[in-house]
């Protein structure tokens, strides 16, 4: 992938915000079922940071841009859309008005394309009701150019409203406040309108249309599904089945603050917004099930962040904390490193620090610090260190070990071990009882019965890093515990994994069910790279993903694409 053109600031944006930034968007557009496309307009605040711009640069992905003009004057502008460069697009360069003004308004006149890579268009029949189609959007890393034409780069936030007209049996969402009562237009359709007056980087700008309903959760919450989900959602979201994946809620409340709040740069900080969140959403959990549930899942981060290391290669250079992307999509770089490698840094210099009471206060003055704003590691550090300038252990830390050494990290915190010992225990159980020998079975339904889900999910996680499992273990394990019936897609991810492993070919339908009916990255990948490594099976593993590859999310489908070596 060529990086000529791209911003000097930014290796994954065309757009040049140091001579002309856009500071707020406002959509119109309409909701295409039927061509599977947005149409409309969008009208863009730009500032001229010198008198002398003649040009303002944007990012586009497959948009058939039809026109722009002044706003206001109506004045028809030049403009030129450049070489499309794989998955980053083309830039789009626009002339400015001759004006000695330095706030312009531009609109463009545009809509999506039908494969738009930012936008998922179900059918009825891929829904739960399965009488109206459903619109998603997924934006980052860098996909909002393919929803609308944009500076598609963390280091710019915006504010946007939005008008969307859809078909009147719909609800329409946004990232963004609902502003006053969805209005029927001349023609039939429903007229939505809504405002983000918090300045945010484009990726966070998002879209859902459906046959949706909602119920209150919270003083200022309520939660959004189809009708067949909506009670049950409710209930898992209040504590956020076995409402056991609080800590997915908690991440995703986290980046409130670190990530929406304080956002990365570019993609190659991307642990400022991954890392950070993972550390703040354990210590929600600390606060929710006391420290050792933290250390707990620190435990169960590590066995993640080996497994993606050893997917992508230890002396891979994406396995650097801050990779280089010049030339690299942001989609390729994509895994659990920033996530996990960023929680353990953070981590250990929390314990260098003096603990939680001494970081805790630095942490909050960090987001306050840097709100609204967008920052690299080095903004990072330096603030690190006026913070606490006569520590001496801080001074120690080898940053260039920690961010630009790949593999794992240099420094592995002493967690506390009390909550993984009972997995541990069952975990070496399993693996020393001789199956062949014949005798009574030694394991009995309370063995997990007994444990948290995450004890299961980490005892599962425990065995995958030994043999695989004989089937006659595996068979054996499935009568006792009956994991094939789990309905915790973390526990049921990790036994299937242990199947395939295993070369358990009952296991295989089973796996490749999953794969169809889940859209996360962190199940479907590992498991089709699995299915991919057993010989046997790689040729129907493809078969099924060729299959259902024009339902899967746009990023999900291009991984797993290479994953499976269909793409380079």
């Amino acid at each position: 992938m060529a990086a000529q053109g791209l911003s000097p600031g930014d290796p994954s944006s065309f757009a040049r915000p140091d001579e002309a930034e856009v500071s707020s968007v406002s959509l119109y557009l309409d909701v295409d079922f039927e061509r599977k496309v947005l149409c409309g307009k969008v009208d863009l605040t730009v500032d001229k940071k010198k008198a002398e711009v003649t040009h303002v640069l944007l990012d586009s992905k497959d948009l058939n841009i039809i026109k722009v003009t002044g706003h206001g004057s109506g004045q028809v502008l030049e403009f030129s859309v450049g070489e499309n460069i794989s998955t980053l697009g083309s830039k789009l360069e626009i002339k400015l008005p001759s004006t000695t003004e330095m706030r312009l308004m531009l609109s463009i006149l545009y809509e999506t394309d039908v494969n738009s890579s930012a936008l998922q268009w179900l059918p009825p029949e891929q829904t739960a009701g399965c009488k109206h189609p459903y619109l998603f959007s997924q934006c980052q890393a860098v996909h909002c150019r393919a929803m609308f034409p944009c500076q598609d780069t963390p280091s710019v936030k915006v504010t946007y409203t939005a008008e969307i007209t859809a078909p009147p049996e719909l609800t329409v969402l946004m990232s963004a406040r609902r502003v006053g009562i969805p209005t029927i237009m001349p023609g039939g359709l429903k007229l939505h309108k809504f405002e983000q007056p918090v300045p945010i980087p484009v990726y966070l700008v998002s879209i859902v249309v459906g046959h949706l309903e909602s119920l209150k959760i919270g003083p200022r919450s309520h939660v959004w599904s189809e009708k067949q989900y909506v009670e049950k959602a409710a209930y898992e979201f209040a504590e956020a089945g076995d409402r056991s994946l609080a800590d997915v809620v908690a991440h995703e409340i986290s980046h409130s603050w670190t990530g929406n709040l304080v956002t990365n740069r570019n993609f190659e900080h991307f642990w400022l917004n991954e890392g950070f969140t993972v550390f703040v959403e354990r210590k929600i959990l600390a606060k929710l099930y006391g420290e050792k549930a933290r250390h707990f899942s620190a435990i169960g981060g590590l066995k993640d962040l080996k497994d993606a290391i050893s997917a992508l290669g230890e002396n891979s250079p994406l396995t650097c904390l801050v990779p280089d992307l010049r030339g690299i999509s942001p989609e390729d770089a994509f895994s659990t490193v920033p996530y996990e490698k960023g929680h353990t840094l953070l981590f250990h210099l929390e314990e260098l620090a003096g603990g939680p009471e001494v970081f805790d206060p630095f942490l909050k003055a960090y987001i306050t610090k840097f709100k609204y704003k967008s920052i690299d590691t080095d903004d990072f550090k330096k603030f690190l260190y006026e913070y606490f300038p006569n520590n001496s252990l801080l001074k120690e830390v080898d940053w260039k070990e920690w961010l630009f050494k790949p593999g794992m990290p240099p420094v592995i915190p002493k967690y506390d071990t009390s909550l993984q010992e009972v997995c541990t225990g069952l975990c070496i159980k399993w693996m020393e009882w001789d199956a062949v020998a014949g005798g009574p079975c030694p394991f009995k339904p309370d063995d997990i019965n007994n444990m948290s889900s995450g004890q299961v999910r980490e005892f599962l996680a425990q065995l995958l890093e030994e043999n695989p499992l004989s089937v006659t273990k595996l068979q054996t394990m499935e009568n006792t515990y009956k994991l094939n019936s789990m309905g915790n897609s973390e526990i049921y991810f990790r036994w299937l994994r242990l199947g395939i492993k295993g070369r358990w070919k009952e296991q295989v339908d089973r796996a490749l069910e999953f794969v169809v009916a889940q859209g996360r990255m962190k199940f479907v990948r590992p498991l089709y790279r699995d299915m991919y490594d057993w010989e046997d099976v790689r040729d129907k593993a493809i078969a099924v993903f060729k299959s259902n590859k024009s339902k899967m999310m746009y990023l999900t489908a291009y991984t797993v694409a290479k994953d499976l070596h269909l793409e380079s």
